[in-house]
């Protein structure tokens, strides 16, 4: 019974927004997590029918002093109603239902004769449907093998180089991001031995973005920070692009996640990272050995925006108010732009890639511009990295949200629904490019130029026209 008692925690869990379905399932006890997952899961996508057998059949109102919340009672219920019933000993609490079986059973009936339906499936929620859009993204890990390799792997599974939309059985090499392989949207991979064994990486194109353009060197005196490393992901990109060389210090202040961390990176093979149990933002940039660092990857908490297939669209949750959306964002923004402020005072610092997996201005566009104008930016004399250095193949921008229309081109944005990835958006800050205070716009030729070139185009322009008139 305690299983039930877990995943009616998990619901009460999701229910307080402490996070999302993927991020609250991973810090599961890993003995019971899929069992755990798998029913939190199968109740959500069930939670409206089962709902409204509930409160027909009046079993909460009955059966209050036993079955303590509804989310326990919708675990219960679920099994009872969908699965080959309820697995555990005789007890009160699964005793309460089986009081209440034959009305429960009558009342799903009822609901499905109501709704004209024959099939409990189709009384499932249906997700959303940019999420089969996208395809099954598969990361090669380059440090346990060659992309070369996987594919003549996956090739003598029987799977094809074609097009993942056209056969189930079809995959292709991605063409911004090396080692990464796109499948058809309901391939699964969780008991392949390659994904087992650390030899593929199960992430979203776009979440492939930010260690792509951060690109630190694969030498052996390369200092990395990843500011807020679990899942591993990206750390794991990261060690792959350094080819295990250097060092890079990867943080999670989160203790569960900083476990699902170490457990990834083991699995991937990344011996050159060393984990912490900490808050980035209590990292002393000064501290002798974090001075020499030279590249930051920052993926702060975000809304979460962006993302149509991790499942969240199971949580059918009443739309927030508008100003309690605008006052959730403005604490989020604050955060964010904390933690850029934060990496740009280590003093060896010269490239800093801020990501969130957010569509909203005010997360993206907004934090970066008011990151150009703090005085850390001053101070360090950072700047938007130019466009040809932040994916130039890639086609979506920035939005022109900056004080200079020119900026947005180095801001890098993907769109759910039409990039075939989740919505996204990456960001670049270098040391001693060109400042936004040192450049002027120029409308005749649409972009932005120095000052001094500015003035002397000016001046041959004033010279030309006097000789003209003359």
């Amino acid at each position: 019974m305690n299983f039930y008692f877990e995943a009616a925690k998990t619901l009460d869990r999701l229910d307080a927004k402490e996070g999302s379905i993927k991020g609250i399932l991973a810090t599961l006890p890993e003995k019971t997590r899929k069992r755990t997952a798998a029913l939190v899961l199968e109740t959500l996508k069930y939670k409206s029918a089962l709902t409204d057998v509930i409160n027909a059949a009046k079993l909460m109102a009955e059966e209050r002093k036993i079955i303590t919340s509804m989310n326990l009672a919708l675990v219960l219920t679920h099994d009872q109603l969908f699965a080959s019933g309820i697995q555990a000993g005789t007890g009160p609490v699964k005793q309460a239902i089986m009081r209440h079986k034959t009305r429960l059973h009558g009342e799903l009936q009822k609901i499905k004769i109501k709704r004209g339906i024959s099939s409990n499936i189709n009384l499932a929620q249906n997700g959303d449907h940019r999420a089969a859009q996208i395809p099954r993204y598969v990361r090669v890990n380059t440090l346990a093998w060659s992309l070369e390799e996987a594919v003549k792997s996956f090739v003598d599974q029987g799977f094809v180089l074609a097009s993942p939309f056209e056969s189930e059985m079809g995959f292709v090499k991605d063409p911004h991001v090396p080692s990464l392989l796109a499948f058809a949207p309901k391939t699964t991979f969780h008991n392949d031995l390659a994904y087992t064994t650390g030899k593929i990486i199960l992430q979203d194109k776009a979440s492939c973005f930010p260690a792509l353009v951060l690109d630190p060197p694969a030498t052996d005196d390369t200092l990395v920070i990843d500011a807020t490393a679990a899942p591993g992901n990206k750390t794991s990109h990261l060690s792959a692009l350094m080819k295990n060389k250097g060092k890079l210090y990867a943080f999670e202040r989160d203790k569960k996640r900083f476990s699902t961390l170490g457990a990834m990176l083991a699995r991937a093979g990344c011996k050159n990272v060393e984990a912490a149990n900490v808050d980035f933002l209590t990292i002393d940039p000064s501290d002798p050995k974090y001075q020499r660092v030279t590249h930051i990857l920052l993926d702060p908490s975000c809304s979460g925006s962006g993302i149509v297939n991790r499942l969240d669209h199971l949580l059918d949750t009443e739309p927030e108010i508008e100003g309690a959306q605008d006052d959730r964002l403005t604490k989020l923004a604050a955060f964010q732009l904390m933690m850029i402020k934060h990496a740009m005072q280590f003093p060896g610092v010269q490239k800093i890639v801020y990501s969130t997996c957010s569509v909203h201005a005010a997360e993206n566009e907004a934090v970066v511009r008011d990151s150009l104008n703090s005085d850390e930016a001053a101070t360090g004399k950072f700047s938007l990295a130019p466009s040809d250095q932040v994916l130039p193949q890639w086609h979506r921008r920035g939005l022109d949200l900056l004080e200079l229309p020119s900026q947005g081109a180095s801001l890098v944005r993907c769109s759910p629904g039409e990039d075939a990835t989740n919505g996204f958006f990456v960001c670049c800050f270098m040391r001693g490019q060109k400042r936004k205070s040192d450049l002027v716009y120029d409308h005749d030729h649409e972009v932005a130029i120095p000052k001094k070139r500015r003035k002397k185009k000016e001046k041959r322009k004033r010279v030309e026209g006097i000789t003209k008139m003359m």
